[in-house]
């Protein structure tokens, strides 16, 4: 039986973007319907901002406003089911000094448990879900071995980083076959050389030797936003790195959250071993 004294959060960044909540929306009522417990749909900032118009009427929900809301209803624990690659700031800093603020304003039953995230060491699924997506795109284009930038949003955390790292290893190793070479990189960074840890940037990467033809970019993010979504940041870096070469082609696969069941399930192994 469910334990209706928990409950439960599916929990992205957020976005001003709707699509981002649509997506997360839709991937919670999956995960809930695998476990048998409501997910609730939760971001941490932003996209309570996007107009509920563009959201099917019902405005979206942000961390500190739905655990109040659920404080009312007599619920004081909840389980985090991050929708994130690795340990970001948002989960290892921000989050919790906001449960902190909580329980020091008179909360004193609040409860909150972490999940682990996506990418777990000895862990395929989220470079098999990335392998399926370039192996998608280059049977849409008729491309023979291109080589593939796997790109992130960029982090000032090594840690992040370092899953990064992990997942572009798994990603060559399951590519081998299908592409000339697989390198991480990122949108963007922060200055200073204690970041450096983030390069190549992708506008940097795109046009070096090895990736000066065709090369996909295998993208390391969950859900759209103006980062990876329709027209945003990255497509605009691809743009005008073709826009410098005449021999260039570059082609962006889909996004980690459309390969829905796959995650969904990775999401569910992350709440059983909680």
């Amino acid at each position: 039986m469910a334990d209706i004294t928990e409950s439960i959060l599916l929990l992205d960044n957020g976005s001003l973007r709707a699509a981002a909540t649509l997506q997360l929306r839709a991937l919670a009522a999956r995960l809930s319907n695998l476990i048998g417990v409501e997910v609730h749909a939760v971001s941490l900032l932003h996209s309570s901002k996007v107009d509920p118009g563009e959201l099917d009427g019902v405005k979206a929900q942000t961390f500190v406003p739905f655990l109040r809301a659920q404080r009312e209803l007599g619920i004081h624990r909840f389980k985090v089911m991050p929708l994130f690659f690795g340990p970001s700031g948002a989960l290892v800093d921000y989050l919790p000094k906001r449960v902190l603020d909580l329980l020091e304003d008179g909360w004193e039953e609040l409860e909150v448990n972490i999940a682990p995230t996506l990418v777990r060491e000895g862990d395929l699924r989220v470079a098999e879900m990335m392998a399926k997506l370039v192996r998608d795109k280059i049977s849409e284009l008729g491309w023979e071995k291109p080589a593939v930038a796997m790109c992130d949003h960029g982090t000032p955390a090594k840690a992040v980083n370092d899953v990064r790292e992990l997942v572009a290893r798994q990603l060559a190793e399951i590519l081998s076959e299908d592409v000339s070479t697989v390198r991480a990189c990122s949108m963007e960074r922060r200055e200073g050389a204690e970041y450096d840890f983030n390069e190549p940037l992708l506008e940097n990467l795109l046009g070096l030797e090895g990736f000066e033809k065709q090369v996909i970019v295998s993208m390391l993010f969950a859900g759209p936003g103006r980062h990876a979504g329709v027209n945003g940041d990255v497509a605009e870096i691809c743009a005008a790195a073709r826009e410098g070469s005449l021999q260039l082609e570059t082609a962006m696969t889909a996004l980690v959250g459309s390969e829905a069941e796959a995650l969904v399930a990775v999401l569910a192994d992350r709440y059983r071993g909680a």
